[in-house]
């Protein structure tokens, strides 16, 4: 397809979900709570300024409970639910009411949804470093505009638990008596269908590119058994406002990322979901019907491509009516004059996503495997592991939990911008496009980039990656483990790591912090540590405590952050990669 010199004429969307209005959802998979019980269980929970807090916490013992990984450790266990003041920790920009003065930041939110209106916020520096300044969004959410309490905690745990490069990324949530504040990546590239109609030229190589990142993203939730239930373009908003040297927006390197899991749901296979909640252009016909699995996701996909091939819905009308009736019939085609320069790979590929028959419908992961995702998209080239990658994975095994664990929280501070070339490395490992690498992906990358026989060493270094127990390697224990020494050597972020420990703000992390850190919040102090956490607390503080007060202050951090650790100077068979001892600088 060629769009040049003629925007595509993107047809406007209902922004809001049919179960606002006509349908009444459901918690998937529940039977219908008694309402009376409820209503008074959730006004006796609001009056307090933690009552989300204390759901969110709850939903996460369940889960770490569920998954049996506990001692295990990853990006979600940096992710703090504060009952403390959001304005302690950040400076909001609301603006004035009426304000139209030059500082554009200040006039308007970023964003409003149905519950809640997203700003711009900039972290407070404070203790001893002041580096730059991190900007954040902060969407607030009204706790009396929520219908219920306990579904908005299931989609705080659910963000949690999302680790993937095309999925915004929650840092923290703050609650007081009137709102709950989610604290997230800062997304300035606008939304998707903008920058296309803003285009001068968009071609069929780069909806490639662009549904690629869907697809993974939501090949990953699946995975990770997430159904989103709520994919349309308004969900999608591109990273960063990166012009090409013509002034028009540049899709390559700005990455795709999804957001607004309002409507996401863990699924049990097999186990069909029953919530009638959706946007009508985008929902799938079996959830009209009330029964429906996360194939619902693949459908809303085949509805975006569409539009993004052509610039109108597949299924139109002039009410939601209208357009609902026409969904439930499935009925298509590409008979208008926009689909004469379009591939027929494309077009296959759609056929396969709006199937009626949910048996008969791509999964996202066969989806990801079509020729026109596969051999079209410009991010299939290949990328090997890098000999400085597989030099600070090997060091990233010999470091101490305590160390590892700041790396971790460390990884998902950083900006895309700052990792770009791990990012890359990350999806080219990722053969199978599930959002996770197994110790085979990695091998197979260590394998063409010249190691013809593996040490041992870096065997154990791969699964040691995993440092949350799940059995593969996610995104940011991929980063926390290859970055080099000049993404985690900044003061000013190695501290933001420290005060994570440091729970009480001393200035001293004890062993009674490590405990709690090492153990999920599943201990509070030392002496109901067990095991190996217990031995490797003492040996922490044995090697890390130089003053012998038996803590840790933040200038002892500093010197285990700084401090080499010697591995194995095996090299591959080329002969190219230099002696092992550190994380590259």
């Amino acid at each position: 397809m060629g769009l040049c010199g003629s925007n595509p004429k993107i047809a406007p969307t209902p922004s809001e979900p049919v179960a606002n209005n006509s349908v009444t959802p459901q918690a998937q998979n529940d039977t219908p709570q008694k309402p009376t019980q409820q209503s008074k269980d959730e006004k006796k929970r609001a009056k307090g300024g933690s009552a989300v807090t204390d759901l969110v916490k709850e939903h996460d013992q369940a889960r770490l409970k569920e998954s049996g990984a506990v001692g295990g450790f990853g990006r979600s266990n940096f992710i703090a639910t504060n009952t403390k003041l959001l304005d302690e920790q950040y400076d909001v920009h609301r603006g004035k009411k009426g304000d139209r003065g030059n500082d554009k930041e200040n006039i308007a939110a970023l964003g409003h949804g149905t519950y809640g209106t997203v700003f711009k916020g900039t972290k407070k520096n404070q203790g001893k470093n002041k580096g730059p300044q991190t900007h954040r969004a902060i969407k607030t959410i009204h706790k009396k505009s929520l219908p219920d309490l306990e579904r908005f905690a299931q989609e705080i745990e659910v963000m949690k638990a999302l680790d993937h490069p095309n999925i915004v990324k929650l840092y923290e949530t703050f609650e007081d008596v009137r709102n709950i504040y989610l604290v997230m990546e800062l997304l300035t590239g606008g939304e998707l269908f903008d920058r296309i109609i803003e285009a001068t030229c968009f071609t069929e190589k780069i909806a490639a590119l662009i549904v690629k990142q869907v697809l993974s993203a939501v090949f990953y939730m699946h995975s990770q058994c997430i159904s989103h239930r709520d994919l349309k373009p308004e969900n999608f908003l591109m990273s960063k406002d990166i012009k090409k040297p013509d002034g028009s927006f540049d899709f390559v390197e700005s990455p795709l990322k999804i957001i607004d899991f309002g409507l996401s749901r863990r699924f049990q296979p097999g186990v069909p979901m029953l919530t009638k909640a959706c946007t009508p252009y985008y929902v799938a016909p079996e959830v009209l019907e009330g029964s429906y699995t996360e194939l619902c996701d693949v459908w809303s996909i085949g509805v975006i491509l569409y539009i993004l091939l052509c610039g109108t819905p597949p299924f139109y009308g002039d009410t939601d009516q209208m357009v609902l009736k026409k969904v439930k019939k499935g009925k298509y085609d590409f008979e208008t004059p926009q689909w004469r320069d379009v591939s027929e790979d494309a077009k296959d590929l759609i056929s396969q996503l709006l199937v009626l028959d949910c048996s008969k419908r791509l999964t996202v992961h066969q989806a990801l495997k079509h020729k026109w995702i596969d051999q079209q998209a410009p991010h299939a080239k290949e990328l090997t592991l890098s000999t400085a990658a597989v030099s600070n994975l090997k060091s990233f095994r010999a470091q101490n939990k305590l160390k590892k664990m700041a790396l971790t929280f460390i990884a998902q501070e950083l900006n895309d911008d700052k990792i770009k070339d791990l990012k890359e490395m990350f999806l080219s490992l990722d053969k199978d496009g599930d959002g996770t690498l197994t110790v085979e992906e990695v091998t197979d990358g260590l394998h063409a980039a010249g190691w013809k026989k593996i040490p041992e060493s870096l065997l154990l270094s791969m699964k040691e990656m995993d440092t949350d127990g799940s059995g593969s390697i996610d995104y940011t224990e991929f980063l926390a483990a290859t970055m080099s020494r000049k993404h985690f050597f900044k003061e000013e972020l190695c501290w933001a790591a420290f005060r994570v420990f440091d729970v009480d703000g001393n200035g001293k992390i004890t062993k009674d912090e490590l405990a709690q850190a090492f153990s999920g919040n599943q201990v509070n102090t030392m002496a109901d540590a067990i095991g190996l956490d217990k031995t490797e607390i003492e040996k922490i503080i044995q090697d890390v405590d130089q003053d012998g007060d038996g803590q840790i202050d933040f200038e002892e951090f500093m010197v285990m952050m700084r401090t080499r650790v010697k591995e194995d100077d095996s090299v591959p068979a080329n002969g190219k990669s230099p002696a092992i001892t550190a994380p590259e600088s």
